[in-house]
């Protein structure tokens, strides 16, 4: 029997920060080019590489360059998230050792690497949080003893209910504690 369970969690690398990343950049990169090049109309005549010749400097041009400066660097906050990866990491449960490890990537920096270890016989229950509505939440929870509640799930999209009752279950059959929250 298998002694060690590891959860891989998935960080900012996922499909959808991607798209946006590339897709804030090259809209943000297309507006700052054509608010520059409203502002260079003005010394140089007839150089139009994106045929905007309705555009002028003041104001539109100014705003788009203002806007295209602040998806450039949008986008570059989001790039720097996904080559770091923040917010990936692992769950592992080891029963030969007795130990819970919750370990989590964060921004470049002293406190870049978060990893929290629990004793699994400090482990009341595993708790599920779910929530519906405008902005649905779907968690587990590590449930200490001194009712301290840890995450366990990644954030992002919410998994369907159907799989985080089936992961939740998992994870307590594992550590053969109870489970909370389940209806």
């Amino acid at each position: 029997m298998n002694k060690i369970k590891k959860d891989m969690i998935l960080g900012s690398r996922r499909f959808s920060n991607y798209w946006w990343a590339a897709t804030v950049l090259i809209g943000g990169f297309s507006f700052f080019l054509i608010g520059i090049e409203s502002y260079l109309e003005l010394y140089f005549n007839n150089t139009y590489f994106f045929h905007h010749q309705d555009i002028l400097f003041l104001p539109q041009g100014a705003v788009m360059t203002f806007y295209g400066m602040t998806g450039v660097l949008t986008s570059l906050f989001l790039w720097y998230t996904i080559i770091f990866n923040v917010g990936g990491g692992y769950n592992e449960f080891n029963q030969d050792t007795g130990i819970i490890t919750i370990f989590r990537f964060g921004f470049p920096g002293k406190n870049r690497v978060l990893k929290l270890q629990y004793k699994i016989n400090e482990v009341s229950s595993i708790k599920i949080n779910i929530q519906e509505g405008l902005s649905p939440k779907r968690e587990i929870y590590l449930k200490t003893k001194d009712k301290r509640e840890i995450p366990l799930t990644k954030v992002g999209e919410p998994m369907s209910i159907e799989k985080i009752e089936y992961q939740a279950k998992e994870i307590a059959i594992f550590l053969k504690i109870k489970l909370e929250g389940v209806t």
